[in-house]
């Protein structure tokens, strides 16, 4: 996985994120957890939680 330091924070953040919108909406809480641990798995540290996208 490839990572950026996220502004002056200092905070390394993958470079592929995953974005949660639907969590607990279109996904239920099981399936949801078992994708943000197979993204964890895969180095992904950086999970949108927005409602909405533009």
């Amino acid at each position: 996985m490839n990572y950026r330091t996220l502004g002056q924070s200092g905070l390394k953040v993958s470079t592929l994120t995953l974005g949660s919108m639907m969590f607990g909406e279109q996904t239920g809480a099981e399936e949801s957890l078992r994708i943000i641990d197979k993204a964890r798995d895969q180095g992904i540290n950086f999970i949108d939680t927005a409602d909405v996208y533009n």
